[in-house]
């Protein structure tokens, strides 16, 4: 066990609930001594910090697939830290470890709650996002809820953020042609030079659904949602025979002030014998490992691109970082890098 424990650990909590899109005055920034393990705990400093869409969501009072972070409490986040007091017997002080420890500079785990971070599997970051519930969520997605066939058209929202892009490399893996939908000359350049798509959708500049019907002239067998709203139902209108919608997420909502309307054209569900349904990633969880060993697979064979946006800064920036999943300011999947920060900063 360390005898040179750290004096303060500082942690990101939730002050009130956001209306809109949170602000400073949202958040609480708190200071206290660090915590010690007891026996079958390790203490884990924070280096690397995942910013999911989700985390909107989980700010919210309402019924969800998670309780919603309580007003006071810890920011919940998955991240990657490094052991540096350990009672428990099977991590040592000095393994790098992945686990949901929240938005805090140290934090307590049970020797149960923690992933140790192979390198020969993946990098640190990897284990947030290709390897992480990134990663896993566009596996399990994709191809235990879209089950592409060869020669499948496979379209995808938000497909230059950390789900979306990897969707639609696993989809082109599996012999779909896979048609991504992003926003802006960059982003849509981004897509196809460099993850591979057949053929983008810039949402920004582009008519839906005339945009659609000329990258997808035969319909769309699988589509892969992350945002819903009008892209959403305009995908609806232009759905092939048998089509499959995976909703996975719905980020153009997350912010929203007042109910968003139903799609339109749910009809289509009925007229082209589609179905479309929901998952979670956790459900999943018996698999992660064969997922995990899969993807890494196709990333050291060239495959697969792990698509990374790195922040570098203290815990006191993961507020403003986290605006940036909702301004479209980054690729891939956001991480907040704060293993240079100093300890105590508030």
């Amino acid at each position: 066990m360390n005898p040179n424990p750290p004096a303060l650990s500082t942690s990101i909590r939730l002050a009130r609930r956001p209306v809109g899109l949170p602000v400073a005055e949202d958040w609480s920034i708190v200071s206290e001594p660090a915590p010690m393990p007891a026996e079958g705990e390790v203490l884990v400093r924070t280096s690397l910090i995942s910013l999911d869409p989700a985390m909107r969501g989980w700010l919210d009072d309402r019924p969800s697939y998670l309780p919603p972070v309580p007003i006071g409490g810890i920011m919940r986040a998955a991240t990657v830290g490094t052991v540096v007091s350990s009672r428990h017997r099977r991590h040592a002080e000095g393994n790098v470890v992945m686990g949901n420890f929240g938005v805090q500079e140290y934090a307590i785990a049970s020797g149960r709650d923690v992933t140790l971070v192979d390198e020969r599997v993946g990098s640190a970051s990897a284990y947030l996002g290709l390897l992480g519930t990134t990663g896993l969520t566009a596996y399990f997605g994709l191809f235990e809820h879209g089950r592409p066939r060869a020669g499948d058209t496979v379209l995808v929202s938000a497909a230059a953020g950390g789900v979306g892009s990897v969707v639609g490399q696993l989809a082109r893996l599996s012999g779909a042609r896979v048609v991504g939908i992003a926003g802006g000359p960059d982003k849509c350049r981004y897509v196809v030079e460099e993850l591979g798509f057949d053929d983008v959708i810039d949402y920004k500049s582009e008519k839906l659904r005339q945009a659609m019907a000329r990258t997808c002239p035969d319909g769309i067998d699988v589509y892969f949602d992350n945002v819903g709203g009008p892209i959403l139902n305009a995908a609806l209108a232009n759905l092939a025979m048998h089509a499959r919608i995976v909703v996975c997420g719905a980020i153009s909502q997350y912010n929203a002030q007042e109910p968003t309307p139903g799609p339109s054209n749910y009809m289509s569900l009925l007229v082209r014998r589609a179905t479309m349904g929901g998952f979670l990633v956790f459900d999943h969880s018996a698999d992660y490992t064969i997922a995990r060993h899969r993807l890494s697979a196709w990333h050291a064979a060239g495959q697969l691109v792990a698509a990374e946006t790195i922040v570098s800064g203290s815990i006191t920036d993961f507020p403003e970082v986290l605006l940036r999943l909702f301004s479209g300011d980054n690729v891939g999947k956001l991480i907040l890098d704060i293993s240079d920060a100093k300890d105590g900063q508030s």
